[in-house]
């Protein structure tokens, strides 16, 4: 397919135009919607590109254009991918950008080279998570680092959410210090941690639950797949309803069927005889977490988890597994519980514990809140991002832009310094 490509609009034909890739448009809104609002402000035009969808409408509100792919998938699709390369650099070649910016596994992989072939002038890519971890055979491991630093040959500037991430990279897949910038990760705080009414909204999503006052309500948030622990999450679950038959546990999320590990319908329809509320896709996230009372995050892989961060910022304590992302969230006995991945008796121990002590949950989440307020703030994300832009589109002799309006983080909200290493060359 070939994408008709408007003529630009004399109110943004001085800006840089600035894409971001990713597979499906839920990413775009959900994971960057913020970001690209902030990017337009900065004086960028901004076109996302992704799979189109339910999302799309909600991207332009914002000011993005978008440009629907035909061969973006989420799937195990080897000839779908090819064709996506091919389609990125016809695409990338009637766009000219001056900035690409990739997300997600699979865009980054074929997007930054796309962008390289089509002599985009900078390229940036975000890795919101390693997709192999040092846990996992040698055999994957090799493949994920090899076309990991493939494609990273093809970027300017590797954004890294996680600091063990950042480690890999340089001592295990060798990337040059100045190309890596250690990103972290963020939210909107304003959303996420604004309690004006916590009662209300309290009352009025258990009212909506079917849910007493008094119970125990225990949320996750997040697609039904397997990666996400459910099976282990919700065979705990049975153990700690025997022990706590007034606690609740309720789970918002998609059913994500394109997926290889999506989940089984006989394991949904187990959890739904056990008493688990399965919500499907939520829009009001922000406001169940108000009427939880503890989260749990059984994922075997995370980059750096959202929903952790939004429920911490929301007042919650946190039973997480002890693996890369989680541990970047949760500080273990603190703001919450760390367990082995894949362990549903620690599992069950962790919630049962905290499910039966309203006391320790209290601490827990007030020391949540706190740490989601000094550490998780997605300007910081935004002002490193910006930095990095500047400072490439600069060294490639290409204009930058200028505010729309001071939309400046505050003044104690620095951009992250450029090619951070916590670790030791190796």
């Amino acid at each position: 397919m070939t994408h008709p490509i408007e003529p630009r609009t004399p109110e943004v034909a001085h800006r840089p135009r600035l894409v971001h890739l990713t597979t499906t448009d839920i990413s775009l809104e959900l994971l960057l919607g913020p970001q690209l609002s902030a990017f337009i402000d900065a004086g960028y035009e901004v076109v996302g590109v992704s799979a189109p969808g339910e999302f799309v409408d909600r991207i332009e509100a914002r000011g993005v254009r978008h440009v629907a792919l035909d061969h973006a998938t989420r799937a195990m699709a080897p000839r779908e991918d090819l064709l996506a390369i091919g389609e990125l650099t016809r695409l990338f070649r009637r766009l000219r950008p001056d900035v690409v910016h990739t997300h997600n596994p699979k865009p980054g992989l074929y997007g930054r080279l796309a962008a390289r072939a089509a002599r985009v002038p900078v390229v940036v890519n975000t890795v919101h998570g390693l997709y192999a971890l040092p846990s996992d055979s040698w055999k994957k491991r090799a493949v994920v680092y090899a076309l990991e630093r493939l494609a990273s040959t093809c970027s300017d500037a590797e954004l890294v959410q996680n600091p063990e991430d950042l480690l890999t990279l340089r001592q295990v897949l060798r990337e040059p210090r100045a190309k890596l910038t250690l990103l972290g990760n963020g939210i909107d705080l304003e959303r996420f941690a604004d309690w004006s009414d916590r009662d209300g909204v309290r009352s009025k999503v258990r009212a909506e639950l079917g849910v007493d006052e008094t119970a125990v309500v225990v949320g996750a948030v997040g697609r039904l797949v397997l990666e996400k622990g459910y099976v282990e999450l919700f065979d705990a679950w049975e153990r700690v309803a025997a022990e706590h038959p007034d606690a609740v546990l309720v789970v918002a999320g998609p059913d994500d069927t394109d997926k290889a590990d999506a989940m089984p319908p006989e394991v949904t329809e187990r959890a739904r005889a056990a008493g688990v509320r399965l919500l499907g896709m939520r829009d009001d996230v922000h406001e169940l977490y108000l009427g939880m009372d503890l989260y749990v995050l059984a994922s075997h892989r995370e980059g750096f988890p959202r929903s952790a961060m939004e429920a911490a910022a929301s007042g919650l304590p946190i039973v997480a597994t002890n693996i890369r992302g989680c541990r970047q969230v949760v500080d273990d006995d603190r703001t919450g519980l760390l367990v082995p991945a894949r362990d549903a008796d620690a599992l069950d121990g962790a919630i049962g514990q905290l499910v039966g002590d309203a006391e320790r949950r209290e601490r827990m989440a007030t020391a949540a809140a706190s740490r989601a307020r000094t550490e998780f703030d997605q300007q910081r994300i935004i002002a490193t991002t910006l930095a990095t832009y500047d400072r490439l589109l600069r060294a490639a002799g290409r204009p930058l832009p200028v505010p729309v309006r001071d939309e400046s983080p505050p003044g104690n909200l620095q951009p992250t310094p450029e090619g951070v290493d916590p670790g030791t060359d190796g």
